[in-house]
């Protein structure tokens, strides 16, 4: 099992922490990893895009002028596309971008996210996180002292006083367990995760 050191708000280690292989220690699937994120960024598209064909345009019933005679270039139209008003050549439809993927494939994206991140020394384990009041300085001192960036602050319960004191700080993001995804893991350099939240992820994916 991979051993990771808890910190606590104030940056200092204070403890050693052994983290399950089922889920921190698995082998690294990258293939499954790039499924799971090109899915989640498909899922995430509306695909509400609409034009009108010519089809769809009002107006154009009849031919504007003559077949022959009139030196204008032939017309069958006023809607057709090279007409001003006139319908969109292979115009987007909505349709559905969604991708599927297994939760067996899921799970296993989601394990092979998990450890690469304690592989590079990116996940970083806090005995706890708790805030006062809401105060983006106070989450500002914390990142501060952990030397962080761009993180994801995994939680273990919905604190209000933490995800609202985060919330604008562009480069970091706070989630809990039951909406952790494989696109958040990666994208963000670091991942901070409470140590309750640590026991949560084992207990659920293990």
């Amino acid at each position: 099992m991979a051993n990771v050191s808890v910190f606590n708000m104030q940056g200092n280690e204070v403890e050693k922490m052994e983290l399950n292989d089922a889920v921190f220690g698995v082998e690294v699937n990258e293939n499954l990893v790039h499924m799971a994120v090109v899915a989640q960024l498909a899922n995430m598209r509306q695909g509400t895009q609409k034009a009108k064909t010519r089809s769809e345009v009002s107006g154009g019933g009849r031919k504007p002028w003559r077949q022959k005679g009139t030196g204008h270039a032939r017309q069958g139209s006023i809607r057709a596309p090279q007409w001003v008003g006139g319908g969109v050549v292979f115009a987007p439809t909505p349709r559905d971008y969604s991708v599927s993927m297994n939760k067996k494939e899921k799970r296993a994206a989601l394990k092979s996210a998990l450890t690469s991140r304690v592989e590079a020394g990116k996940l970083i384990v806090l005995d706890e996180l708790k805030l006062e009041n809401v105060k983006t300085k106070d989450f500002a001192a914390v990142l501060k002292a952990l030397n962080l960036d761009k993180a994801l602050v995994v939680l273990d319960s919905m604190d209000q006083n933490v995800i609202l004191s985060a919330r604008n700080i562009p480069s970091v993001k706070t989630t809990q367990i039951n909406t952790l995804n494989v696109y958040d893991i990666m994208k963000y350099s670091t991942v901070v995760v409470t140590k309750k939240a640590v026991s949560n992820i084992e207990e659920v994916y293990a």
